[in-house]
């Protein structure tokens, strides 16, 4: 049993499904105590279910006040953070035109403000643990993605932010590294309202753009998040690691 992770403390967020899942049971299967943070508290509780080391907490992160709280709770029940994994992400569709505040908003909220202020707000525990900050971000959207840009976007911008916090953190001792998910099997599509059929053909469109020819496990991205978080990937940082078949060199 890997056991790299014994005695650590992980905050991840959007951990009552898909990756973030995946990723909140996998941490604590090598040992970490993990806070799984998610807006809906039925998700988390399915996600602790069998783990003694996972301990929810509801809350949005793009809400006020949020990410203050996120950090007193972790440091009140925990004392430290080691690793953040910033993973909540909501995804809006829509071509240019048809935009509008409320579909833009929110995903801008979500996948690029709240990774920051986060960040931020962890920083002074990470730097005295020697942490690190994984982002989780999106291979499709290093190409182009029509009618997603707006998600894509702020994918390539947490990307931009993982290759400047590691040189501007590295004096500190924080890493901070990305992993970049092609097509995998999470409610995502779900939570966005397309229909089975849409979804069908959002499939489809995914399988002919990716090399090995399947989709994707969230257990397999929640490997590599594991991976460049732990102790022996203490030389690696600044990297942003796509996860995706093969997707982002076809």
């Amino acid at each position: 049993m890997d056991s790299s992770m014994r005695d650590r403390v992980v905050v991840v967020t959007g951990a009552g499904t898909g990756i973030g899942r995946a990723t909140a049971r996998m941490f604590a299967g090598m040992g970490a105590q993990v806070v799984a943070v998610g807006r809906r508290a039925e998700p988390l509780a399915e996600a602790a279910a069998g783990f003694d080391g996972i301990h929810p907490l509801t809350a949005d992160v793009a809400a006020e006040g949020a990410v203050e709280e996120i950090m007193r709770a972790v440091m009140e029940s925990h004392g430290r953070l080691d690793v953040l994994v910033n993973n909540a992400g909501i995804v809006g569709s829509g071509a240019l035109g048809t935009f509008d505040r409320d579909l833009i908003e929110p995903q801008l909220a979500t996948n690029l403000v709240a990774p920051v202020m986060l960040a931020g707000a962890a920083l002074p525990a990470l730097e005295t643990s020697g942490g690190v900050i994984v982002n989780v971000t999106t291979s499709v959207g290093q190409r182009a993605w029509p009618g997603n840009a707006v998600y894509a976007a702020t994918k390539a911008a947490l990307e931009l932010l993982t290759r400047s916090w590691a040189v501007e953190l590295a004096p500190r001792g924080v890493r901070v590294v990305a992993v970049a998910p092609g097509a995998i099997d999470t409610p995502i599509g779900k939570h966005q309202g397309l229909s089975p059929e849409r979804m069908a053909a959002v499939r489809e469109w995914q399988m002919a753009r990716t090399p090995l020819g399947r989709i994707g496990r969230p257990e397999e991205v929640a490997w590599a998040i594991t991976q460049l978080a732990s102790p022996q990937a203490s030389f690696i940082t600044g990297v942003v690691l796509p996860v995706d078949g093969g997707a982002v060199v076809a």
